[in-house]
């Protein structure tokens, strides 16, 4: 199974879907499963959802998946290593990328800053790493919490019965972040999403981090040696 997929996948997979987005997965045979997301609300003018669409993996069905929510109004980057195919989604809709004031994904196209809000939605927009070699955010509406790598759900971020694991490199010092956050949903960068009960896995992620961290470690090492 590839680290990293690059060529066009055939078809995406679909994943995460609820009302108010839906996810998918690229390249399904990856080992980084990387995840993109949709976010679908109420335009102001009534008229159909705006969709923004975040830290985008490109494929064969994904325009069909954004096009059943409503108009996308925009594409988000959450994280400096999540760049992925933003500039081929935003090009090809005519719309603007937009990215937190202090994220570098050093795209090759013109980007908007993003505030305190996604524009015109409830969504927070919360710095949860601040190191010098990494700088991300997640957005959060107090049900639903979308982030780039802080956690996610494929088998080499998790330890025993995790439903949803700290990264590896952040498990040795886990982001304050994290204990201010209580959703339902959590959709991740990687891997498939956590759709109910999210506040209670993120909350035993982030008790667990550091005690389970050499169990991550040494599993993260066997499978990408393999």
């Amino acid at each position: 199974m590839p680290l990293k997929e690059t060529e066009r996948p055939a078809d995406v997979r679909e994943v995460d879907r609820f009302d108010g987005g839906v996810g998918w997965i690229a390249y399904p045979e990856e080992t980084m499963q990387r995840a993109s997301h949709a976010l679908a609300v109420p335009s102001e003018d009534g008229g159909a959802d705006d969709v923004w669409v975040i830290d985008p993996v490109d494929g064969e069905g994904v325009d069909d998946l954004l096009d059943d929510l409503g108009d996308v109004r925009g594409v988000v980057v959450l994280m400096d290593r999540h760049s992925r195919d933003a500039k081929a989604i935003a090009d090809r809709y005519d719309v603007p990328i937009f990215v937190p004031s202090f994220v570098d994904p050093g795209l090759d196209a013109p980007t908007q800053p993003l505030g305190d809000t996604l524009p015109g939605t409830e969504f927070r927009v919360v710095r949860t790493v601040d190191w010098p070699i990494w700088d991300e955010a997640a957005l959060y509406d107090g049900e639903t919490l979308v982030v780039g790598d802080l956690v996610g759900t494929v088998e080499y971020f998790l330890a025993d019965r995790e439903r949803v694991g700290v990264h590896p490199m952040l498990r040795v010092a886990p982001p304050k972040a994290l204990r201010r956050f209580t959703p339902e949903r959590i959709l991740t960068g990687h891997g498939e999403g956590v759709m109910n009960d999210g506040a209670r896995a993120l909350q035993e992620a982030a008790d667990g981090a550091r005690r389970r961290a050499p169990r991550v470690w040494l599993k993260g090492v066997t499978s990408f040696l393999l």
